[in-house]
C-alpha cells in the first residue's frame, strides 16, 4: 500500500508554478470522462499514460526500479500463504511462469516440513488461454467439512463482478453440468450439496441491485434449475447496501446458514435460514460476525449493547451469542482504552484473536470451559513486540490456525497456532528482502488541532540528523475502522529506505487503531479531524527536525487516496510530492459513482443538509483553485475498478489540466480496485512512482 518518495530541492516544485487566470466559477469536467470504457475517454487515458510513461518510464532509473519490484513479487522464497481445506493445505501462487497463478494443494506434514510437494489443481493461465478470457482468480466458496465441491470465483480483469463455477478441489476438475453462475456482483453459499443460496442481480422485474450496485434478493437455486427458476428466500430493499447469504460450521460439525442484510455500511441485520423461513436474530446492529463455535455465533460489537434481559456490553468487546436465543451472551474479551480487537477467527477447538495494544500486535487464543455453555478463558501467546500479527487462516475441523507476523524491519514469518495445546511456533520466515542494517523503528505522538494525541511510527537510519534534510514518505488510511500497522514492505524497503529515505505511518482517527470510538471520531461530518490529524503528524515531523515541506512526500490509496486529495488541496504548502491512488475525489457525486452509495455511513450524504455542506467543503475536486501553488501530484487508478471507479481520478486530473497545474496520471486498464493483477503490472506502476519520487531525492539546491 505504500511506496517511495523523496525530497524536493528547496524551492523547486513549490515555487515553480505560474499563476493562472481564474476559472469559471462552475467548472465542469468533460462528460465523456464519465463513460468508463467509452472510446473518447480511453483515448484521453492513453494520451495521459503516454505522457506519464514518456516522463517516468523513459527515465534511466526506471528499469532498475521495475526489476527490483518484479524480483520481490516473483521471489521464489516468498512464504506460500496457506489455507485449510478438506484436510489439506491449499495455496494460490503467482510467479514468472504463472503470472495469473495456480491453485495448488499439499498435505500439512509436507507443508510443515518446509519442502511441500505441491499438486496443481487449477492453472489460471491455462484456463485463460483455453477460454480466451482475462481470468483473475478471486477465491472459492466451499462446502464444509470434508471433500466437498467449491464455487470458484473468476473475475474478468480483476473487477468485483465475477462468474462462479462448480469445482472439485481434490481432483482439480470442473463439475460437468454443475452450477454455473454468470458474471454479476454476487455471493453464493452451499445450503447442502445440491442447493445454493444466491444473491445476485436477478433482473429488474425479480430483484435487481441496490443504489450501491449490490444484490438485495437471495434465492434458493437447486441443482439442475435455471436461474429464473430459483425461489426467493429473502428480500431487502433497493435502499440497502446489500443482502447476502453466508454459511458457517463449527468444530462439532454443526452448520448454520444466515442471511446478512446490510442496511448501511456499518449496520447489519442477520437472520437464520430455517425450514419455516428466515428467522431474524436479536443482535446489535453495529457488529462484525467472525464465525461459529460451540453452537454460538462469535462476534465483536461496535457499539455499547445490552442484550434482552442481560447487562451492558461495551463497544469493542468480543462475545459469543446463542442464535436460538436460549442462553445469555458470553464475553470473551473486553479491550482496555489502549487496545482494539483487530482480527478474529474460529477453529475447531477455540477462537484465535489478534489485538492491537498501542498499535502493537498481540495474539490470543480463547477456549470454552466444558463442552457447551461454559465460560471462555483467554491466553495471550508469546509473540515478538512492535509487530503486526494477522490471521492467515483457521481450520474449522481442528484447533489449528496460521498467523503472519512481521514488522517494518522484520521479514514476514508464518506461525502455527495450536488452540488445544495453547501454543504457537514459527514454522517459516522470509529471507530479508532489503538491507535493514543501520535502520531502527520508533513510535512518536503528535498533537492534533483539538488536542488529541496521535501516534505514528517512524523508520529511519540510526543517528539521523534532525536538520530537516531527510527525505520522508508519510502514509495513512484513516477510515472504515481499518488500522495501519507495522507490516514488512520490501518495495518500500528497496526503493525508499535503502536509498536513505525516512518512512512514517500515521495512526489517525477514522481507523481502527483504538477501536470503534477511534473510528467514530472521524466519521461523516467529523472527518475534518482525520485530515487535521494527518497534518499534525506532518508538522510534528518538521518540528522534530526530521524533514521540511520540500522533502516531505505523502501517499495513500482508496480512502487514503481521498485523504491525499484533501491534504493536497487544504495544505499544498506542506508537501513536496503527493501520490493519490485509486481515490475518491469528487465527494459531491460519490454516491452516484460505482459502489459509492454504500459508503454513506462513512462519509455522509448530499441529501442531508449538514453533511452536504461538509462534503462540498472538503471535496478535493471542488477545492482546486486557480493561482494556488500545488506540488505536482502522481495520480493512479484502474479502468476496471468497479468499486470506486476511475472517474474520480479522471475528473481531478482534467481540472488540474484546465488550471494549468502540472500532474502525472496513470490508469491501469486492468486490475480492479485492489490494483494491478500480476507481477509485471505491479512492477510497472510501482516503478513509475519510484521515478516520480526520485526526482525529489536530489540534494537541496540541485
Amino acid at each position: 500500500m505504500n511506496m517511495i518518495r523523496g525530497i524536493l530541492a528547496c524551492a523547486a516544485l513549490l515555487a515553480a508554478w505560474p499563476v493562472r487566470a481564474a476559472m469559471p466559477a462552475h467548472f465542469t469536467t468533460p462528460a465523456y470522462l464519465s463513460d468508463v470504457t467509452g472510446a473518447q475517454a480511453l483515448a484521453w487515458v492513453r494520451q495521459q499514460n503516454r505522457r506519464t510513461d514518456d516522463t517516468l518510464a523513459r527515465d534511466s532509473r526506471y528499469r532498475a526500479f521495475h526489476d527490483a519490484v518484479l524480483q520481490v513479487e516473483q521471489d521464489r522464497h516468498r512464504i506460500p500463504e496457506p489455507s485449510f481445506m478438506a484436510g489439506k493445505i491449499f495455496n494460490f501462487w503467482q510467479d514468472a511462469a504463472n503470472p495469473r497463478g495456480i491453485w495448488r494443494q499439499t498435505d500439512l506434514a509436507s507443508f510443515l516440513g518446509g519442502r511441500p510437494a505441491w499438486i496443481t489443481r487449477l492453472d489460471v493461465d491455462a484456463l485463460a488461454r483455453q477460454e480466451h478470457r482475462d481470468w483473475v482468480f478471486q477465491g472459492a466458496e466451499c462446502l464444509e467439512p470434508g471433500d466437498s465441491p467449491c464455487l470458484l470465483r473468476l473475475s474478468d480483469a480483476g473487477e468485483d463482478a465475477a462468474s462462479l463455477r462448480e469445482f472439485l478441489p481434490l481432483s482439480g476438475q470442473f463439475v460437468p453440468g454443475g452450477f454455473l453462475l454468470p458474471r454479476s456482483k454476487q455471493t453464493a453459499v452451499w445450503e447442502d450439496r445440491d442447493t445454493l443460496l444466491v444473491a445476485r442481480d436477478w433482473g429488474a422485474d425479480r430483484g435487481g441491485v441496490t443504489a450501491s450496485g449490490y444484490p438485495f434478493v437471495v434465492r434458493r437455486l437447486r441443482r439442475g434449475q435455471a436461474l429464473d427458476q430459483a425461489a426467493e428466500v429473502m428480500r431487502g430493499t433497493p435502499g440497502d447496501v446489500s443482502v447476502e447469504p453466508l454459511a458457517l460450521a463449527d468444530g462439532q460439525g454443526r452448520r448454520i446458514v444466515l442471511i446478512r442484510r446490510a442496511v448501511t455500511f456499518f449496520e447489519d441485520r442477520y437472520g437464520v435460514v430455517t425450514p419455516q423461513g428466515v428467522r431474524m436474530l436479536d443482535l446489535p446492529s453495529r457488529m462484525d460476525l467472525h464465525g461459529f463455535a460451540g453452537g454460538r455465533l462469535i462476534l465483536s460489537v461496535n457499539q455499547d449493547w445490552t442484550p434482552r434481559g442481560g447487562t451492558r456490553i461495551a463497544a469493542g468487546s468480543v462475545i459469543a451469542v446463542d442464535p436460538a436465543g436460549q442462553a445469555a451472551a458470553q464475553i470473551l474479551f473486553v479491550p482496555n482504552p489502549r487496545q482494539a480487537v483487530d482480527e478474529v477467527a474460529v477453529t475447531g477447538a477455540g477462537v484465535v484473536m489478534t489485538v492491537l495494544d498501542s498499535v502493537r500486535g498481540q495474539a490470543w487464543i480463547f477456549q470454552q470451559a466444558g463442552r457447551d455453555g461454559g465460560a471462555w478463558r483467554g491466553v495471550r501467546l508469546a509473540m515478538p513486540d512492535m509487530m503486526s500479527i494477522h490471521i492467515v487462516d483457521a481450520d474449522r475441523e481442528s484447533g489449528r490456525a496460521f498467523l503472519s507476523v512481521s514488522g517494518f524491519l522484520t521479514p514476514s514469518q508464518l506461525w502455527l497456532v495450536d488452540c488445544v495445546g495453547g501454543s504457537a511456533r514459527k514454522i517459516m520466515e522470509l529471507p530479508p528482502q532489503f538491507d535493514a542494517a543501520g535502520l531502527e523503528v520508533g513510535q512518536s505522538w503528535a498533537v492534533s488541532a483539538d488536542g488529541t494525541r496521535i501516534p505514528y511510527f517512524l523508520v529511519h537510519r540510526r543517528g539521523m540528523k534532525p536538520d530537516g534534510t531527510n527525505p520522508t514518505l508519510l502514509t495513512a488510511y484513516g477510515g472504515f475502522q481499518v488500522a495501519s500497522v507495522p507490516d514488512y514492505n520490501p518495495v518500500v524497503g528497496r526503493l525508499w529506505l535503502e536509498r536513505g529515505g525516512v518512512y512514517a505511518v500515521a495512526n489517525i482517527r477514522g481507523g481502527g487503531e483504538f477501536g470503534p470510538a477511534w473510528h467514530e471520531a472521524g466519521r461523516t461530518v467529523h472527518r475534518q479531524r482525520v485530515f487535521d490529524d494527518f497534518a499534525a503528524v506532518a508538522r510534528d515531523l518538521m518540528a522534530r527536525g526530521v524533514t521540511t515541506p520540500a522533502r516531505l512526500a505523502i501517499r495513500g490509496r482508496s480512502n487514503g487516496g481521498l485523504l491525499m486529495g484533501v491534504e493536497f488541496t487544504q495544505h499544498p504548502e506542506l508537501w513536496g510530492a503527493v501520490i493519490i491512488g485509486v481515490p475518491l475525489l469528487d465527494m459531491e457525486h460519490f454516491e452516484t459513482m460505482a459502489a459509492g452509495a454504500s459508503w454513506v455511513g462513512e462519509y455522509g450524504s448530499m441529501d442531508e443538509p449538514a453533511q452536504r455542506a461538509f462534503l462540498q467543503r472538503i471535496s478535493p475536486l471542488r477545492a482546486l483553485r486557480a493561482g494556488v501553488r500545488y506540488p505536482e501530484p502522481f495520480i493512479f487508478t484502474s479502468t476496471r475498478d468497479d468499486r470506486v471507479g476511475p472517474v474520480h481520478a479522471r475528473r481531478f486530473a482534467a481540472k488540474l489540466q484546465a488550471l494549468g497545474v502540472p500532474f502525472l496520471y496513470y490508469e491501469d486498464v486492468e486490475g480492479g480496485h485492489s490494483g494491478t493483477v500480476n507481477a509485471r503490472e505491479i512492477a510497472h506502476e510501482r516503478a513509475l512512482e519510484a521515478v516520480y519520487l526520485s526526482r525529489l531525492m536530489a540534494p537541496a539546491g540541485q
